[in-house]
């Protein structure tokens, strides 16, 4: 056995300074004859001690280097066995090859187990493990008996221990082990589950009707109502550990532990129906929204996500609680129908702000959603008046109109004044700067505006919708003005035209286009219809919207009507309440305009809760929801990527056939109604 390396010149360090020795010893021969033999006697002596040493212990100190390897590689190996952290060796294959006792006691395994790591952690399956390619290491989180593991799976190249050993030949052999460890995050775990119970989250509470409910009451009994309010909502809010306090006459303010959010959750907030129960003679029933902000980095950015849930809630039609995160929007209740407003004071007050905005520009233009209908054309047409009203000039954005708006377009631009009222969206943007104003109706989500990019080149925003609010909004809109329970946008058009100036008046062909938004929207006045709806209408009609020529522009030819009538009569009821059908999309020139056509008839039909018709059209399947008052088909719609109103609703779905598309509505109703949600 050979040494090398620092051992070998340390043990050969004497020879090297004998070698020394005998140079000094010859170099005496030139000085002192007598000093030169003394030294060469010496010197004679010292090799010989030396090197009789040297060759003597050489043996022994190789022994005692072996056996200090030895002892060596088993303290090493001891070691490793009783590492407290469990440790593994696997092979390529994922088989264990050997355990040491942490590991053999966490998993309740004898020694010598060497069937695969998935039979003992299902989820650590073989392609989470290292392999041939450049993954060294991999880090999995796993579950196994109640505690929580994280295990770092490092591979072990082989090649490299064969170039290093006498026995493997290196050469060709690219084989390896994995290295598990498993370190034990059960504690850690707790701890910031814990952490995260406590953290804190902002409430806010607005009593959606609290001026109409007051007014339903006696008078001496409107205070104990207002207490009676006051009590129930204290007390649930104490009772889940939190605080609340009053912030105005009818809005609340609470501070809850992010864990009672999770207990709302499961409860389905039901403060909302425990206020609706509030009742000493009042003939409407109170309701609350909620917004809740959780997950924000400081106290005041969850204050701002509870600002936003609450606008959302409101924007919804009230009567609902909203959960807002970084990450998302969570929507619970808004099953009842949106109390209407008898008051315009909001109207009005929206009124003198878009006067206000429109003054202060010198461009108005003006858009509603893709594929437009009767009431985003007839309330762009009510912008088109409120402009003309205040000496702007106002353009209409319409890319491709639909045909069943045509005869609306062709009523509208009957005369000179209105030949470039229409535009496209690429000249829009050409016209857009900071001197113009876009006014956004019938829609609140930009990606489904008539052009999206126009919203980039406008700083001016206005948003005047009737549709409830989604998580896709409008941002920084100057002025937004979204009323769920208006029947249509012309409606609140309609309002707002009024108090522009005194004694307004628009033109007969520009009421008929407004009142045609309301007809369609509101189903001929069976749906969504208030007080203040027939209010917008009398007021169309006295400034000479005949009803006469709005029903006959919009009559169907005898293929369309025989379309609706073939979707009506195939139509399936599914669980004896829901009627479900296709509408068929061929040679029809707007079959989703039929479809939702044949979902308003089918509630004609005796037990139909809710009705949904589908259309295969241009590569996307349409589905039209429509109820009367027992099902919030928004709530399904939404569930499917849609959204709309309680009563009327939509969703597009792409990549998908209607037999899937059926298929995926009734697991979606299935799923709402174990859920309670329906």
């Amino acid at each position: 056995m050979k040494v090398k390396g620092r051992i070998r010149t340390y043990m050969r360090f004497s020879i090297y300074l004998g070698f020394l020795l005998l140079a000094v010893t010859l170099a005496m021969y030139l000085i002192d004859l007598t000093a030169a033999l003394i030294l060469t006697a010496f010197t004679v002596l010292y090799f010989a001690i030396t090197l009789t040493l040297y060759f003597y212990n050489k043996p022994v100190i190789m022994n005692e280097l072996v056996s200090f390897a030895t002892e060596y590689g088993q303290i090493q190996r001891k070691l490793l066995r009783e590492l407290d952290i469990p440790y593994a060796l696997l092979d390529e294959d994922g088989r264990i090859m050997w355990t040491n006792i942490a590991f053999e006691t966490i998993t309740h395994q004898p020694k010598g187990y060497n069937k695969s790591i998935t039979t003992l952690f299902p989820t650590l399956t073989k392609d989470r493990l290292p392999n041939n390619n450049e993954v060294e290491e991999a880090v999995c989180e796993l579950e196994f008996e109640g505690q929580d593991y994280t295990a770092r799976l490092r591979k072990i190249s082989l090649k490299e221990m064969a170039e290093h050993s006498d026995m493997i030949e290196a050469q060709g052999y690219d084989g390896f082990l994995i290295a598990v460890f498993l370190f034990d995050q059960t504690a850690l775990h707790l701890a910031l589950q814990e952490v995260d119970d406590q953290s804190l989250c902002v409430g806010m509470i607005y009593l959606d009707n609290y001026d109409e409910a007051l007014e339903s009451v006696e008078e001496v009994r409107q205070s104990l109502l207002v207490a009676l309010i006051d009590r129930r909502i204290n007390k649930y809010v104490s009772g889940l550990d939190g605080i609340c306090r009053k912030i105005e006459k009818d809005k609340y303010m609470a501070i809850l532990r992010k864990k009672t959010v999770a207990q709302l959750q499961e409860n389905h907030f039901d403060l909302l129906e425990d206020i609706k129960k509030v009742s000493i003679g009042n003939e409407m029933a109170v309701t609350i929204s909620i917004g809740l902000g959780v997950d924000g980095l400081t106290y005041a950015q969850n204050y701002e996500f509870a600002r936003n849930a609450i606008d959302l809630a409101l924007g919804r039609g009230g009567d609902q609680a909203v959960i807002k995160t970084p990450e998302a929007v969570t929507y619970y209740g808004g099953k009842s129908q949106q109390v209407e407003k008898s008051t315009r004071v909001k109207a009005r007050v929206k009124a003198h702000a878009l006067r206000e905005i429109i003054s202060a520009k010198d461009v108005v233009l003006v858009m509603g959603h893709h594929n437009p209908d009767a009431d985003a054309f007839g309330s762009a047409v009510g912008i088109y008046c409120i402009s003309r009203m205040l000496n702007k000039k106002c353009h209409i954005v319409l890319d491709r109109p639909s045909s069943d708006i045509q005869p609306l377009i062709d009523t509208f631009r009957n005369g000179p004044e209105y030949e470039d009222a229409i535009i496209s969206g690429e000249s829009a943007i050409e016209m857009a700067g900071n001197n113009a104003v876009l006014v956004i109706v019938d829609v609140n989500k930009p990606s489904i505006t008539e052009c999206p990019e126009l919203l980039k080149f406008c700083k001016t925003v206005v948003v005047l919708d009737h549709h409830r609010a989604g998580n896709e909004v409008i941002e920084n809109a100057t002025l937004s003005y979204v009323e769920p329970y208006a029947s249509s946008a012309c409606e609140m058009i309609s309002e707002i035209l009024q108090y522009i100036q005194d004694n307004a008046k628009i033109r007969p062909e520009e009421a008929d286009c407004m009142y045609s938004g309301i007809t369609v929207d509101t189903n001929n006045f069976l749906t969504k219809t208030g007080v203040r709806t027939f209010e917008a209408a009398a007021f169309l009609r006295r400034c000479g919207a005949d009803m006469t020529r709005v029903r006959k522009m919009f009559r169907a030819d005898a293929l369309e009507y025989k379309a609706k009538a073939d979707a009506v009569s195939q139509a399936e009821i599914y669980k004896k309440v829901y009627a479900i059908s296709i509408c068929t999309a061929d040679d029809l020139p707007s079959p989703t305009v039929i479809g939702a056509q044949a979902a308003n008839e089918l509630l004609n039909i005796r037990g139909v809760r809710a009705s949904f018709v589908m259309t295969d059209y241009q590569g996307k399947i349409y589905i039209s929801a429509r109820s009367i008052d027992e099902v919030n088909v928004q709530l399904i719609m939404e569930r499917m990527g849609g959204g709309g109103h309680m009563n009327v609703a939509a969703c597009q779905m792409e990549g998908v056939g209607i037999a899937e598309a059926i298929g995926a509505l009734k697991n979606t109703i299935d799923a709402m109604e174990e859920s309670g949600e329906l």
